[in-house]
């Protein structure tokens, strides 16, 4: 696993500038539209059952449901983006859209306009996710994929991490109507990084827009296609995190009360997504060096050495925060090295199906994960569901170095 991977000459990766405008507008982008989306994600189970007084069921209905409409709109989005003229409009679009959608959910004063207003948020940013990403690689110099897509990564982390906390602020200051309501202001902020980002874009030469059409097939073949193997069995060990703060909170009640422990988990919680910022710019940078497979492959032995950890675990505080950092740093380093390797693997022409495809591919994986694991984990035991998501880890460990051999092996793999 080398940079055979990525054809780059590693000589050449030190000297290529990447920190170029384009590239930090949308890491603002990312970073301010998270912190714009987690205020109401954060305050939305207060407001629904508080202030709606909408029965608990009804947070899960709207969230399913909102969560189906961004994998539609991701594999949507990837067809749409592949035009570069549509994928600037598409990811302008796109940010605007979830800020207002997002934001007017404080003006909702019933459950099921908090559930539109949620999916089209959702939808929104499903839909722009493969655009934003196509035009990061149109900025980005290909030596570079790797720094670049690590920036953004954790940018869009480091919003993860400060939303929640922004939106504490406001509600202390302001109520939760109002917290909500001002969330609108990061995602504006995010849809003007946007439009920067696409102005420090290539210049388009004038031409008819390519046909709209769904291309599947066309992916599936080559490199490309190897690699979807083992990012496919990666993103069913991916479960949501929220199984990790359940699991720390059980292993902490016992000896420091259910109160404290879910405090606790909360802070671990913070230190997972901590890990998985830090790590993106190191990990993309290591991409550029050696290869996506390398950093996939590391991504997938933390994911394992964490679900394993925390099933076979006690209550120990620094264990557990160990293992929460290592899923931190697998998200953190998958994240970046299948964004990085689409770049660099999928065809020019195609390259916003490819970012669409390996989305759709991701939210399936990771509804599976979710509820296997979580079936398991009522019918059997926390242990049996978290060694289970450990165990599609390990297959995606297997698949990743089993193609790192091939191409090593091959004429290609020696010469690329």
């Amino acid at each position: 696993m080398n940079e055979q991977t990525t054809g780059l000459d590693p000589a050449t990766v030190a000297d290529e500038a990447w920190f170029v405008p384009g590239v930090r507008a949308i890491g603002v982008a990312s970073l301010f539209s998270d912190l714009g989306h987690e205020i109401p994600t954060a305050l939305l189970p207060s407001f629904l059952t508080a202030t709606l007084g909408a029965p608990a069921a009804a947070l899960g209905l709207i969230e399913g449901i909102a969560d189906g409409a961004a994998g539609v709109a991701r594999f949507a989005g990837g067809p749409l983006a592949d035009d570069p003229e549509r994928r600037r409009t598409i990811a302008v679009g796109g940010y605007v859209t979830t800020a207002i959608a997002s934001s007017a959910i404080g003006l909702a004063g019933a459950a099921w306009q908090v559930g539109i207003l949620r999916s089209v948020a959702w939808a929104a940013r499903g839909v722009r996710g493969p655009a934003r990403n196509a035009l990061l690689a149109d900025i980005a110099p290909p030596a570079a994929y790797g720094r670049a897509y690590g920036f953004e990564r954790a940018m869009d982390n480091l919003g993860a991490i400060g939303g929640p906390l922004l939106a504490l602020g406001l509600v202390a200051l302001l109520g939760v109507r109002t917290a909500i309501e001002l969330s609108v202001i990061p995602g504006l902020i995010a849809a003007v990084a946007i439009v920067a980002a696409v102005r420090a874009a290539p210049k388009l030469t004038r031409r008819d827009p390519r046909p709209l059409r769904i291309h599947v097939r066309p992916l599936l073949h080559g490199r490309l296609g190897e690699l979807l193997v083992g990012i496919s069995a990666f993103e069913l060990g991916n479960a949501a995190a929220t199984l990790l703060i359940l699991r720390a909170t059980q292993l902490l009640t016992p000896s420091h009360g259910h109160s404290a422990a879910v405090k606790i988990a909360l802070v671990l919680y913070a230190l997972y997504n901590l890990a998985a910022t830090l790590i993106a710019i190191p990990g993309g940078k290591l991409n550029d060096r050696r290869g996506s497979l390398l950093v996939l492959a590391l991504g997938a032995a933390a994911f394992t050495c964490s679900f394993a950890g925390l099933a076979l675990t006690g209550s120990s505080i620094p264990l557990i925060a160990l293992f929460f950092t290592l899923g931190g740093l697998g998200i953190g380093l998958g994240e970046t090295a299948q964004s990085a390797a689409i770049a660099t693997l999928a065809p020019l022409e195609l390259r916003g199906s490819a970012f669409g495809l390996v989305a759709a591919v991701q939210s399936l994986a990771n509804l599976t994960a979710s509820a296997i694991a979580g079936l398991l984990w009522t019918l059997v035991s926390a242990r049996a569901g978290l060694l289970y998501l450990a165990g599609w880890s390990v297959v995606a460990l297997l698949a990743f170095a089993l193609t790192g051999a091939r191409r090593t092996s091959s004429p290609q793999g020696r010469t690329s």
